[in-house]
């Protein structure tokens, strides 16, 4: 009788942290599309070591379209618009689009929409509430359950579900790189000028016809569990005589890229590791080609995925 009572016990016990667990998913779900919702500029900072990069950005709601304007308030003068994913680059007096996977890592990042998938492959929990720029907000961990990727620590505004600061946390909890506003205003109040010309890039903008979707044929043996590939084009690069293979994976929190090309033997195609941030690149030549592999995982789990790079054949 005690086995039975104990046996209830436990299936009551699951089933109301099945219960919270979705109670925190159902929420989660209206942060992930609170960025994209929600008129707003500020100032934020961004810091990995010693290094502080200070930027503002402004983001407007229209009637189905979204525009955003990222300003670099110091070092060399840096403007970007995005607007339906393309992304506007002000260079040499004037505006280029660039490659709409350019500055994925902007400040406030969306949660995934997959968010269901995000409990297999992290602890999602509450960690308190806090004032961030002179708001209140709660905080949430994603703790991951290996040391193949980081823990993600974010501060969300109570009433908007805007992302007002974001932690990347290794293994021993030490803060790798941090994402955080120091200014924050809502609404669309301001100088609406450069929307239009948003519209106007848009408008005029030619679709890269160059990049196309690939099946290679190259595999990746030892990703860690819960990455699943998303994306695998073929796709031209400054400098390169040829289009680059590229592979991308997500486990719902993180991407990992790898690029593979024939190698042309010069001196940037020594072995490297290098990293900026939480992102880690890692790049060896293998034969004849050519490995880069980048992601916001740790250099352990990129050398980890490039070393298991293979040819699989058509």
């Amino acid at each position: 009788m005690k086995a039975w009572f104990g046996l209830c016990g436990l299936m009551l016990a699951a089933n109301i942290c099945a219960a919270e667990g979705q109670s925190k998913l159902d929420w989660l779900k209206t942060v992930a599309v609170a960025g994209h919702q929600t008129d707003y500029s500020g100032v934020f900072v961004y810091q990995y070591g010693n290094h502080v990069e200070t930027s503002k950005i402004t983001h407007v709601v229209e009637t189905d379209s979204e525009y955003e304007k990222l300003e670099s308030l110091d070092g060399p003068k840096l403007e970007i618009i995005r607007h339906h994913g393309q992304v506007w680059c002000y260079s040499n007096h004037k505006m280029v689009l660039v490659d709409s996977q350019s500055g994925q890592g902007s400040f406030p990042k969306s949660l995934p929409d997959q968010l269901a998938t995000l409990n297999d492959n992290y602890l999602v929990k509450e960690a308190g509430l806090e004032r961030v720029a002179g708001y209140n907000t709660r905080v949430v961990l994603f703790q991951a359950r290996d040391n193949l990727r980081y823990t993600h620590k974010i501060w969300v505004h109570t009433e908007s579900g805007l992302l007002l600061k974001s932690a990347v946390l290794n293994d021993k909890n030490q803060v790798v790189e941090q994402y955080a506003f120091t200014e924050l205003k809502f609404g669309n109040g301001g100088d609406r000028s450069w929307i239009t010309a948003g519209a106007a890039l848009t408008a005029k903008a030619v679709p890269n016809k160059s990049v196309k979707s690939a099946n290679s044929g190259w595999v990746v043996d030892a990703l860690p569990p819960g990455f699943k590939k998303t994306m695998e084009v073929l796709r031209p690069m400054h400098g390169r005589h040829a289009p680059v293979t590229q592979m991308v994976f997500s486990d719902g929190m993180s991407a990992i890229s790898v690029f593979i090309e024939p190698s042309d033997s010069d001196e940037d195609d020594n072995e490297g590791l290098s990293n900026r941030g939480a992102v880690n690149l890692y790049h060896k030549v293998v034969d004849t080609r050519l490995y880069n592999v980048v992601g916001e995982v740790p250099p352990k789990t990129i050398m980890q995925i490039l070393d298991s790079v293979r040819f699989n054949g058509k």
